[in-house]
This record gives structure tokens, sequence and C-alpha cells, in this order.
């Protein structure tokens, strides 16, 4: 009996939130300086898979956090089953993205250790944590519809959702530089890139400004052309969400970096993400709905 399009979206639900997750107690472990916590990899210490009496409190938030990579697996796992019991062939590829992911940032997240907190592989664990949040978010907005249909925008407005998507991208990368800069490095002997903090995190609020004012771009032409509700639903929100980042980023700058707002932040980033996924997911409607025409189209059509 294949399983029911509910158990599909449930499960899917729970990797998308299970893939956040992860993200935020990940930066909860550099935050409290334990991502040596665990010194070595996939050992906790030599001879020892658990943390030894030694390494206190760190080796306990860093061991955990490892130990929440099995869960994040199960539930990747239990999503593969049942979107492979499903009829939605389409989402395999998804599902199966998904799933594998989680050995891809588990052997970097070894490398990383290994290479005692590289900034740069640190920033790469990180950027491909805000892959994984978006394909299981895509998986689970997905799996809400019979399937994908045609585009609800003109060819413009979704590319201009396409330039939007990219910036975002730009956005968590220049992130990272600015992490990688700054004093948070998880580790009191931890490298640093060597860049000055306050010309990376000028160059990262730019770039911020930059998505601010095409989010609000888009919405101007959603509203022109008289667009669905739920792609205007979707950029509105995305728009409140960067707002509030960019608020919490401020504050945070300016306040000496607190472990409670970079933590903020840090979840902020996830949800930029998610939001971003919606938005690129809500411009195409379900099978149902009929492509919008160029223009040229439809008067083509029409004659």
């Amino acid at each position: 009996m294949p399983v029911s399009p509910v158990v599909v979206r449930r499960v899917a639900l729970a990797n998308a939130v299970a893939n956040g997750l992860i993200v935020v107690t990940g930066g909860a472990v550099r935050l409290t300086g334990s991502g040596l916590g665990c010194p070595t990899w996939p050992e906790c210490t030599d001879g020892s898979i658990t943390p030894t009496a030694e390494l206190a409190g760190h080796g306990l938030i860093e061991f955990g956090n490892r130990l929440l990579t099995f869960v994040l697996a199960v539930v990747a796992i239990a999503t593969v089953v049942v979107v492979w019991r499903s009829t939605r062939r389409e989402l395999r590829k998804w599902a199966v993205g998904s799933f594998l992911g989680i050995p891809a940032q588990a052997l970097l997240g070894g490398v990383t250790v290994l290479t005692g907190l590289n900034p740069w592989t640190v920033a790469a664990h990180f950027l491909v944590s805000m892959v994984l949040v978006a394909v299981a978010t895509t998986l689970w907005l997905r799996s809400r519809e019979p399937g994908v249909g045609g585009l609800l925008v003109r060819r413009p407005v979704a590319h201009l959702v396409t330039g939007i998507a990219v910036t975002v991208a730009a956005v968590q990368v220049f992130g990272t530089v600015v992490t990688g800069s700054g004093p948070h490095s998880g580790d009191p002997g931890a490298g640093r890139t060597g860049f000055d903090p306050e010309l990376v995190s000028q160059l990262h609020a730019d770039v911020v400004f930059l998505l601010i004012g095409l989010t609000v771009a888009l919405l101007v032409a959603l509203h022109a052309t008289d667009s669905p509700g739920r792609v205007r639903r979707a950029a509105r929100d995305l728009l409140m969400v960067e707002l509030a980042q960019g608020v919490i980023g401020y504050v945070q700058y300016f306040t000496g970096l607190p472990i409670v707002l970079v933590l903020l932040h840090m979840a902020g980033a996830v949800l930029i993400t998610a939001y971003t996924a919606r938005l690129a997911w809500s411009v195409r409607g379900p099978r149902t709905e009929v492509e919008v025409q160029p223009p040229a189209e439809a008067f083509a059509t029409t004659r």
C-alpha cells in the first residue's frame, strides 16, 4: 500500500524542522567555545567515542551536537522511505538529496575538527547546511500540492525571484566571512581569516541592502501585475524576515556581538533561507493551474 500524502507531508515537515534546528545547535557549540570539545573525529578523543571527564561541559556540548546528527539521519531516512512508497515520484530527488547531504556534512564536520576549526571549513559547513535547509523546505512545500504546474508570474518577475535567491546566497557567503573574522571562533586556539572585521561587516551589510531593495522591487512588480496572492505573501513574508534579520545584525554589531543575539542571527539566516525557498516555490502553481502566458504568446494565441 502506498503511503498517504498526509504522512509524506508530516515527515517532510519534520525533516525541514530538523535541518533548521541542527544549524542553531551547531551555532550554540561555536558560541560557547565548544567547537573542539571533542578534539578529534570520528571519535571524541583518542580511544573514546564519548567525552571524558577532562573535557567537562565543552565536551558534552560538542558530543551532544554530534548525536543530533544521528537524529537528523533517522528523520532523513524516514523521509526517503515514505516518499519512495508514495505515488509522488517527482519528490524522490529532493528526498535523496536531503539524505545525501547528511554524510557529506558529517565528513565536512570531521575535517573542520581535524583542521582545528579552520574558518573556511567552518564556513563551508554552514553553507552546506543552508543548502540542505532549502532542499528540505522545498520538499515539504512540494509535498503539500499534487504536482508542479506552470509559472504563475511573468518571466521577468520569475527572473527577479532568481536574482533574489542568488543575492541571498551571496549574503550567506559574506556572513560566513564576517563570522570567520570575528571573535566567536568556537575555540580560543582557532584561526581567523585575517580580514578586517569592520570592512567585511560593511560589505555584508551592503549586500543585505541590495537584497532588501530587490525584494521591495519584487513586491511592487507583483502588485503592478496583479500576481497571485501566494507569490505576494511569500515576497512580503521574506521582506519581513529580512528586515528583522537586519535589525538583529545591526544591534549585535553595535553591542559587541552578545552570544544570544548572534544565535538569533543564525536562526534568522535559517529562516531567510527557508522563506527564499518558499518564494521560489510559490511562482509555480499546482499542476492543475494554468501557466501565465507572456504578452507576445498571449497575443499570438488570440489571433
